[in-house]
């Protein structure tokens, strides 16, 4: 049964959510502070966390970043803001998803369940013991282990989002091909249309700071204008 953790101050959400949760077979423990939160975050086994950015003390943006460092679970962010600033920060710090309030608790249950299943599935193609070439993709100084999940730019291993590796991984296993932004958010993210495409453009643009040596010139993941990206060999 999988552990979810809700960290929300409002506790009529908070319990709502938790009630919806517990409904469709999970476990759930709810956070009403920030500092709590964050506590119970890094201290406690969670498979996902939902949470909210507008936190009275410590915001949400600080508990992800935190998180982020010593976690590589799913984070699903909340907030009532509509600001497209707010969900691009979140998603360049590691969020795997963004929910706007008001929103059911139907779409909630789905968001859940599909990042759980995609994080099960990269957990289990990682944990072969039987290592072949396949299992490794260089290319000028990049190095992609893939049972490891591990990512090496000129020598030096470089940490990645669970969602920063997945796109990265698909784009450098497809070289030469030109993909989407609809191609990628359905490949990566298999939302449909729960997502936002915005999502894409935020992770292309933190693997780019992250793999290239200047990311105004890329040399690795190339724009195709007006059709989408293409990993060049």
């Amino acid at each position: 049964m999988k552990h979810i953790l809700i960290v929300e101050d409002d506790t009529v959400i908070a319990e709502v959510e938790k009630d919806y949760l517990e409904a469709n077979g999970y476990t759930v423990e709810v956070a009403h502070s920030g500092e709590v939160g964050l506590q119970k975050a890094l201290t406690e086994p969670y498979d996902l966390i939902i949470l909210d950015l507008m936190l009275p003390v410590v915001d949400g943006f600080a508990i992800l970043r935190e998180v982020r460092q010593a976690k590589n679970i799913p984070i699903l962010l909340v907030s009532a803001k509509k600001e497209d600033i707010d969900k691009i920060r979140g998603l360049g710090l590691g969020a795997d998803d963004h929910i706007s309030k008001p929103f059911s608790l139907g779409e909630l249950v789905a968001r859940v369940k599909a990042h759980l299943a995609r994080y099960d599935r990269l957990v289990s193609d990682g944990s072969q013991s039987q290592r072949t070439p396949q299992d490794e993709i260089r290319m000028r100084g990049l190095r992609i282990d893939k049972l490891a999940r591990k990512v090496y730019v000129r020598g030096q291993e470089v940490a990645f989002t669970s969602k920063e590796y997945e796109l990265l991984l698909f784009l450098a296993t497809h070289p030469n091909w030109v993909f989407s932004k609809n191609d990628l958010f359905e490949k990566i993210w298999g939302l449909d249309s729960l997502g936002d495409i915005a999502t894409v453009t935020v992770h292309i643009s933190k693997l780019r700071e992250k793999i290239e040596i200047d990311p105004t010139k890329p040399q690795y993941i190339e724009t195709v204008w007006g059709v989408g990206y293409r990993f060049q060999l």
